[in-house]
């Protein structure tokens, strides 16, 4: 079963992140394959493509789609965060192109059946890797009201934090809260009426802050991109399209630090002046995608790629 999902971006991706045919490229967000099907079309027989990803039934699609090209792809369950150790297992030290899409695919949207989406009465799990973590439902029900307001806050800038949060655990007292659509309806009513969102719906940033928390994904950026430019070849491109301006803001002050000395400094306060730079940012501004697409695509309108290169 093959799951139509469209990617995003896909002609600026290839044109900035293939710089040899033959060379080797990683897609460290795979999802069911999109991206890494035109990866594998434009580089030549002697190329390679290794695909990471978490989502076992996201894997076992891309697998299918992918299978054509044979050994010319690897497909490896880790996340990009450790692709380091990804590597190191295939015998790989330093690659010409990275490739991550931060998104959720149409597929964990529509098909998951984990509660990503406020669309649909699922359970409330909305974790990448079904092996572990902690789930969404966990967290609504058991965290404080005030960590859940932070949270909300800090992975969503939801204006209607206190209100949502407080609104969780009272209705947490009477039961759990199990369900996408009981969580979604519960945030709506949170909300007072007249200022609820016109042009998306009201639990839109609720579930976005619970992904990014379940996931740990803006840690996951910050630990991938200290390690990105010691894995790229001089020339190779790091390509990167967020979804959201707390991702875009980590690749962006990443590349900048980057460019200024060999570590981003999310843990190191001062840069000392001696340290040679390992990449350059290839533009000044992101790219966003063409009306065209926005039009054919509506998904895309939040996509923002940025793009760097080892030196």
């Amino acid at each position: 079963m093959i799951i139509s999902h469209q990617p995003v971006m896909v002609d600026e991706v290839i044109r900035y992140l293939i710089t040899t045919a033959e060379g080797i490229y990683v897609d460290g967000t795979v999802g069911t394959g999109g991206h890494s099907l035109e990866i594998c079309k434009r580089i030549a027989p002697k190329g390679e493509l290794i695909c990471l990803d978490i989502d076992k039934a996201s894997i076992g699609l891309a697998k299918e789609r992918l299978s054509p090209f044979g050994q010319k792809v690897k497909i490896i369950k880790e996340s990009y965060v450790d692709l380091d150790k990804a590597l190191k297992r295939v015998g790989i030290d330093k690659v010409n192109g990275i490739f991550l899409d931060l998104g959720v695919s149409s597929y964990q949207l529509e098909s998951s059946g984990r509660g990503f989406s406020f669309l649909r009465d699922e359970p409330l799990d909305m974790r990448m890797d079904q092996d572990t973590g902690v789930t969404a439902r966990e967290l609504v029900n058991t965290i404080s009201m005030e960590r859940l307001q932070g949270l909300l806050w800090d992975y969503a800038q939801e204006r209607w934090a206190k209100f949502i949060a407080r609104a969780i655990a009272q209705e947490r007292q009477k039961g759990p809260i199990a369900s996408s659509l009981q969580l979604a309806r519960l945030v709506e009513t949170a909300i007072p009426g007249k200022h609820r969102p016109r042009k998306r719906h009201p639990a839109t940033k609720t579930f976005q802050a619970l992904r990014i928390a379940v996931n740990r994904e803006l840690d996951n950026i910050g630990d991938f991109l200290e390690k990105a430019p010691r894995l790229l070849l001089k020339g190779g491109r790091l390509v990167v399209i967020s979804y959201h301006s707390l991702e875009d803001r980590l690749v962006k002050h990443a590349i900048r630090h980057q460019e200024k000395a060999n570590i981003y400094p999310r843990r190191l306060p001062v840069i000392p002046d001696n340290r040679p730079p390992l990449m350059k940012a290839l533009m000044k501004k992101a790219l966003r995608p063409s009306q065209a697409e926005m039009n054919i695509n509506p998904r895309s309108r939040s996509a923002t790629m940025r793009v760097a290169e080892g030196i």
